[in-house]
């Protein structure tokens, strides 16, 4: 029986921490589904069509790695797909409580799925979404922090959203 994983997120913008966590759950589990939450409660910088088609371009050198969106309960996702693992990244120890309390919840919703958590790789510990998109947003280079395709990509859009100023 395969083994599936779903590494879920905003991925808005998909950062090098993010690909450290990629990466490693790849080599786990026989497929790894990298799963962009559509939340329309946030204003996301790119829209979920645009984070999945740059997930699948910054991981198409990654054989078992397929990327999808989705909405609703992650568990009935994990359904819909036949994932029994989900995955989950830890920055810092401010993350873990959060975390733990998701996968509690969605353990107790959901029995055949569990949660695994991976730390971060301390190169990228500090790093989020939120502040590639502070820094890009301020006129700053992210390119240290987000694969060089993503990068190009932010620049387009805010030059774009900007009006090329």
């Amino acid at each position: 029986m395969k083994r599936i994983c779903i590494y879920p997120g905003s991925f808005d913008p998909v950062t090098n921490g993010h690909m450290d966590i990629i990466k490693r759950s790849a080599a786990m589990f026989d497929e790894l589904i990298v799963a962009v939450l559509k939340n329309n409660s946030k204003t996301p910088l790119f829209s979920s069509e645009e984070r999945v088609n740059m997930l699948k371009e910054v991981t198409k050198d990654i054989s078992n790695v397929k990327v999808d969106s989705f909405s609703g309960l992650l568990v009935d996702y994990a359904d819909k797909v036949g994932a029994c693992t989900i995955v989950r990244g830890l920055r810092a120890v401010t993350d873990f409580e959060y975390e733990l309390q998701m996968a509690q919840t969605n353990r107790i919703m959901n029995k055949r799925v569990d949660t695994i958590f991976l730390t971060t790789s301390l190169d990228y510990a500090y790093l989020s979404s939120s502040i590639v998109r502070e820094v890009a947003v301020c006129g700053g280079s992210v390119d240290k922090f987000v694969p060089e395709y993503v990068s190009d990509m932010i620049g387009k859009k805010l030059e774009f959203t900007q009006g090329g100023n």
